[in-house]
């Protein structure tokens, strides 16, 4: 019986090893496998799958993180001395001479941001994300309703393609980013100008997820509504290891103007609830660090973010949501997100509204790992 078990468990991993594709990955500390947080192997005959977390890689940590924030080399300073030199005739003479100042001095970077080491299994700064966002309901919002669910498929991985041969020395994840609390121009039965989707509709994309070993995202655009009665609604979900929140301040209203008339906005405080709220998610069900991600494309989407707290448990992306040709995306991030440090960066790549203008293209993996610091999200619509 014994050795028929083994010879099964053989054939199984054979089978798997030659069904592994880029939508596999393997992080630092654990590897992922549809809804459950599975790594290592199995302990005994009698016991199921368990997880197997190494103890978070300190010094590797550190290492990529320092990489992610690609910073110039320090510029070496110089000071003036006099010094005498003789000159042809063999008569004294006096020089100006530059020389480098010793020691050199320190400089201050931004980035790296000095915050808390995550938990185990942390899947951030080891992997890279790239995600398609958009809302099974709508062809306007994003790639992910737009096509149907192969050719999201094929386009996305596709897209990983493209950053594991940009960059092969960090894997690259695949996510589907989806949109489950729609702001929208009519005010709705309880006024709070907002729609959220059905489960049913989240249990669809799960499912897609599923089918290529995606993680996946749940944003949320609040209208009137607030992130403390809009996330409790999606605890279920979140508390799977393979599902991640993000905020959207764009269509946080505060004052009486709804969506899509001005830009939103969400202070520290709305960003720390929700961290907070995933981080006792965490520790309550014992999973790996979660991700929240949070949009930006102006000053006033993120208010205070100097008070933004880092949490072992959460992981915290600050997401360069502008659109338009390369120029304007940069200075976009470079003002918005490299001047307001909070711990990791996202980039979003419009297919269409990017390329608006003639002559302009979608930017390239190769001009986005210029960036100082270099994104760990890529997000496309």
């Amino acid at each position: 019986m014994k050795k028929k078990i083994w010879i099964f468990l053989i054939i199984f991993a054979s089978l798997s090893l030659l069904s592994f594709s880029a939508f596999s990955y393997f992080g630092n500390t654990t590897s992922y496998n549809k809804n459950k947080n599975v790594a290592g192997a199995i302990e005994s005959q009698d016991l199921p799958l368990t997880p197997k977390i190494l103890p978070l890689d300190i010094a590797l940590y550190d290492k990529m993180l320092n990489e992610l924030a690609n910073n110039p080399p320090d510029p070496i300073v110089y000071e003036t001395i006099k010094v005498t030199e003789k000159d042809a005739n063999g008569k004294d003479i006096t020089k100006n001479k530059k020389v480098p100042v010793s020691p050199q001095p320190t400089f201050t970077h931004l980035w790296p941001v000095k915050t808390v080491y995550p938990n185990a299994g942390a899947i951030l700064p080891f992997n890279r994300i790239i995600a398609y966002y958009g809302n099974l309901y709508s062809t306007k919002m994003g790639v992910l309703g737009e096509y149907p669910e192969a050719i999201v498929f094929e386009k996305l991985k596709n897209e990983v393609k493209k950053w594991e041969e940009a960059d092969p020395s960090t894997p690259v994840i695949p996510a589907l980013h989806y949109i489950a609390v729609v702001a929208q121009g009519s005010a709705g039965d309880d006024g709070k100008y907002r729609a959220r989707m059905p489960y049913s509709e989240i249990d669809k994309v799960l499912a897609m997820a599923e089918k290529i070993n995606a993680i996946v995202f749940l944003d949320i655009q609040v209208g009137f509504s607030t992130v403390e009665k809009e996330i409790p609604l999606l605890e279920k979900y979140l508390k799977m290891s393979q599902v991640h929140l993000a905020l959207d301040p764009e269509f946080s209203m505060k004052g009486t103007i709804r969506p899509g008339k001005v830009v939103g906005t969400l202070d520290a405080a709305d960003i720390n609830f929700a961290s907070n709220y995933l981080a006792n998610l965490v520790k309550e069900n014992n999973l790996t660090p979660k991700i929240l991600m949070v949009h930006r494309y102006t000053q006033k989407m993120v208010t205070n973010y100097k008070l933004i707290k880092t949490l072992p448990e959460v992981q915290i992306i600050m997401h360069m949501d502008g659109w338009g040709g390369e120029a304007k995306k940069i200075n976009t991030y470079q003002q918005f997100i490299y001047k307001e440090p909070v711990q990791f960066t996202g980039f979003k790549l419009f297919y269409k509204n990017d390329v608006f203008e003639k002559g302009t293209v979608l930017m390239s993996p190769e001009k986005l790992l210029k960036l100082n610091p270099r994104p760990v999200y890529i997000q496309f619509q």
